[in-house]
């Protein structure tokens, strides 16, 4: 039952604005969880929820899974960027060059970066990394994103 109601408090956090501890008590109830203020304490300490400023200025729990995720993907983007030497795409496949030896690491960051749409699958070699596309267009869209990217670590 714990952990029944401790992924429905990361989900109500996630999808609500939650000030105060009897916003998620009253979220709660109507999810069918009933429980008291003090479990709902120790499962905010045992979630590490933490409160963050809105734009309006009041304060709401967060979780601390989207900052993980966010540094996660700033450490792909800077594998990624210094990795890579160009970019060029025939139809819709993307060819990336990369440092000898780094291809494999940038494919694993192109991979795991979550922005980037229409690819259907990637191949590395020792230098080299092939993304098939769903399209001409999807292919030149990534090429333009990847030079981007490149173009602004300089």
């Amino acid at each position: 039952m714990k952990a029944l109601r401790l992924a429905k408090i990361v989900e109500l956090v996630e999808k609500n604005a939650v000030y105060t501890q009897e916003d998620l008590l009253k979220l709660l109830a109507q999810e069918g969880f009933l429980t008291t203020q003090a479990t709902i304490s120790r499962d905010i300490k045992e979630l590490n929820l933490v409160k963050t400023l809105t734009p309006e200025g009041k304060y709401k729990y967060t979780t601390t899974r989207k900052k993980q995720n966010d540094n996660m993907e700033k450490k792909f983007r800077a594998v990624f960027v210094e990795s890579v030497v160009s970019v060029d795409y025939a139809l819709n496949t993307v060819v990336i060059k990369c440092h000898t030896g780094m291809a494999n690491a940038a494919c694993a960051s192109l991979d795991a970066m979550a922005e980037m749409e229409g690819i259907v699958g990637t191949l590395a070699g020792d230098d080299t990394i092939f993304v098939l596309m769903r399209s001409e267009e999807a292919a030149s869209h990534l090429t333009r994103r990847i030079e981007q990217m490149i173009s602004l670590s300089e």
